[in-house]
């Protein structure tokens, strides 16, 4: 029985087929969880979601900003060219139902050897710690239940651009969601700098887990994707970037928790 994380599939479906078969993973057995971003971009969405709906039992995943898109685009019945075979698909309404359950953060402990993995699509901020960070993807996961359409209509935007408890409504959870899917850099203050995007930074600024990593005590570890740029590369043991853009031509990127192994597959 082992935990596989995969990176941003966003749509390559052949490579996650790839990455699957070469990291043997079974079905009965085995847990594969997504880093977010499962559609958009690359040619066969459809086909992920499919898997995805035919794996229920043995998948877990984090929501990423374009697979909020896709909730948006189904509740709002918008059309992409990326997505329409998803959206005009006849189990769109499964697909739907699926991802509006996806939390925001998810917490995998490996008694084998000790660590605790925390897994979000963009990362956790320093302002926050574990216990508020499990406490903000729940509060998002009950807005998505009792107000998606109205949630969904209203999380677009980069402001406001610094976490404050202070925050109420829809801007509160914009802000909650703009940092769990969409943060790279983060100024001095926490705040969310979401105009910079490859590595380049304003002076100051830095990568968000320069920061976090402060927070963490040995044995805990951080997986994210989103950060293509990157190609997986923090230069830390313990926060670790899955995203090494395979929908851009690169390469699809599982670890397998148990023992921190990395596995890759490139671009067909």
């Amino acid at each position: 029985m082992a935990h596989y994380v995969v990176g941003d599939v966003q749509g390559c479906f052949r490579e996650l087929l790839s990455l699957i078969k070469k990291i043997n993973f079974d079905s009965k057995k085995d847990t594969l969880i997504f880093a977010g971003d499962l559609v958009n971009r690359g040619k066969e969405s459809l086909e992920v979601m499919n898997f995805c709906m035919q794996n229920k039992k043995s998948i877990k995943a984090v929501l990423g900003n374009h697979d909020f898109y896709l909730l948006y685009l189904i509740e709002h019945k918008g059309k992409d060219k990326s997505l329409n075979k998803v959206l005009e698909s006849k189990d769109a309404k499964k697909y739907y139902k699926w991802l509006k359950k996806l939390p925001l953060f998810i917490e995998i402990k490996i008694k084998e050897t000790n660590e605790t993995f925390w897994i979000t699509h963009a990362g956790i901020p320093y302002l926050w710690d574990i216990k508020l960070a499990k406490k903000l993807s729940k509060e998002v996961q009950k807005a998505l239940k009792e107000d998606s359409f109205n949630l969904l209509n209203n999380i677009w935007g980069d402001t406001p651009k610094r976490w404050s408890t202070k925050l109420k409504g829809y801007k509160r959870l914009r802000t909650i969601i703009n940092y769990f899917t969409r943060m790279r850099f983060l100024g001095k203050d926490g705040s969310l700098r979401l105009k910079a995007k490859n590595n380049k930074a304003e002076k100051g600024d830095l990568p968000w887990f320069r920061q976090t990593v402060k927070n963490l005590d040995n044995g805990e570890n951080i997986i994210f994707g989103h950060w293509a740029a990157l190609e997986g590369k923090t230069h830390l043991d313990n926060i670790i970037g899955l995203d090494t853009g395979c929908v851009w031509g690169n390469k699809l990127t599982a670890i397998r928790l148990e023992d921190k192994k990395l596995f890759k597959v490139k671009k067909r």
